[in-house]
């Protein structure tokens, strides 16, 4: 897995790109939680749940269905003012969506583990994509304080952070020539 900062550093990302507006922190705080969340599946292994089953680590938790079961939810508990057959709510639910699918797809993108379960429930199949530069962090605090952690933050500021900034900062100039268009 990508490390839990870089998952939330990537929802930065797409929040800014998602509205130039000053949004409130529970927007914030939501969108990295949507980012970060999909890796409570590592609770599992407490409990005997096998890596590879469909509840295991980048098994459900992982898919393109838990992605817009928890955007809804997400938006139907915390922007009540969204109506339900408004474009608001529908721009949220999008916006989270892309916040929770941001993990599975960054995770398809490391060096280790089994791959990720994109379409579970339906199929329990684990995919990685064939670009895989990010290094895989390690599923324990005390592994990812050393050698092992290193690696994979040199990796992710390469990786995650500095093309999140490069989406923030194209945003940024985009929304601001929007706005002060150039005169013939």
């Amino acid at each position: 897995m990508a490390s839990a900062f870089s998952h939330a550093i990537a929802s930065a990302a797409l929040g800014k790109v998602y509205s130039g507006a000053k949004q409130p922190l529970k927007f914030w705080l939501l969108a990295a939680f949507c980012a970060v969340v999909p890796d409570a599946d590592v609770i599992g292994f407490k409990f005997g749940i096998a890596y590879e089953s469909l509840f295991g680590h980048r098994g459900f938790t992982h898919s393109i269905v838990f992605a817009v079961l928890l955007a809804l939810v997400v938006v139907l508990l915390f922007f009540r003012e969204a109506e339900t057959t408004g474009k608001r709510f529908y721009l949220l639910v999008f916006f989270f969506f892309c916040c929770t699918v941001s993990h599975p797809v960054l995770d398809a993108m490391t060096t280790g583990g089994l791959g990720v379960a994109f379409f579970s429930p339906f199929s329990n199949e684990r995919f990685f994509f064939s670009f895989r530069p990010i290094k895989v962090s390690p599923l324990t605090i005390q592994q990812f304080f050393g050698e092992w952690g290193w690696r994979v933050i040199k990796s992710e500021l390469l990786w995650v952070w500095l093309p999140s900034w490069v989406v923030i900062v194209i945003a940024r100039l985009f929304r601001t020539l929007r706005s002060n268009p150039p005169e013939n």
